[in-house]
């Protein structure tokens, strides 16, 4: 599947699950801790490996998935989908 595709399956369907299940829940540190890194691995997953060079493979680190969501994370949404 391509990035695009994969893209539009986590915005409108991945992303609206853990958020349903996270509106009813007390926002312990450790279910932020759990939803973070959650949301991260997906990301990881659809962004895929970046090439340094020399044929060298790397995950994306946590500043560029900030970047590619816009720091729009799942966290932040939760809380103010609660104020709203």
């Amino acid at each position: 599947m391509s990035r695009k595709s994969k893209l539009k399956l986590y915005w409108p369907v991945i992303r609206p699950i853990v958020v349903y299940g996270c509106e009813t829940l007390v926002l312990k540190e450790s279910v932020i801790e759990r939803v973070s890194v959650f949301e991260r691995k997906i990301v990881r997953k659809i962004l895929g490996p970046t090439k340094v060079g020399n044929g060298i493979w790397r995950i994306k680190k946590y500043k560029e998935l900030e970047e590619f969501i816009n720091h729009r994370n799942i966290i932040n949404y939760v809380k103010a989908q609660r104020l709203s």
